[in-house]
């Protein structure tokens, strides 16, 4: 998903803003619980995707690490059917000197890590 948010250590950056991009990876059996064609059996992606959405809008970090772990950690919390949920967020438009597209964070955990 893409999503706007202020996060940077620079206060230009926090003013500004900058496009994110987040990767979400669900663990969730839908062998074992998808069984009868029916939403409640699983996660709902438009549930999830308006969470991310609304955090980033919400909350705003000096580093993408934070920002990446603090969302890890509310997803596990408001998602307890997800066995473990890994988040890749991509941040555009950094102030550093070099040849780069983007910068990029991966964290993961499981529910049995809170």
């Amino acid at each position: 998903m893409v999503a706007y948010g202020h996060n940077g250590v620079y206060p230009e950056e926090r003013k500004l803003g900058q496009k994110l991009e987040i990767d979400v990876e669900l663990n969730y059996p839908i062998e074992q619980k998808v069984q009868h064609d029916e939403l409640d059996e699983t996660i709902s992606y438009a549930d999830v995707y308006h969470s991310i959405q609304q955090f980033i809008e919400q909350h705003s970090y000096k580093l993408i690490e934070s920002l990446a772990n603090h969302l890890l950690h509310y997803l596990l919390t408001s998602y307890r059917e997800a066995k473990g949920i890994k988040l890749r967020i991509r941040k555009y438009g950094v102030p550093m000197a070099g040849a780069y597209d983007n910068v990029e964070i991966e964290v993961g955990g499981k529910q049995d890590e809170e």
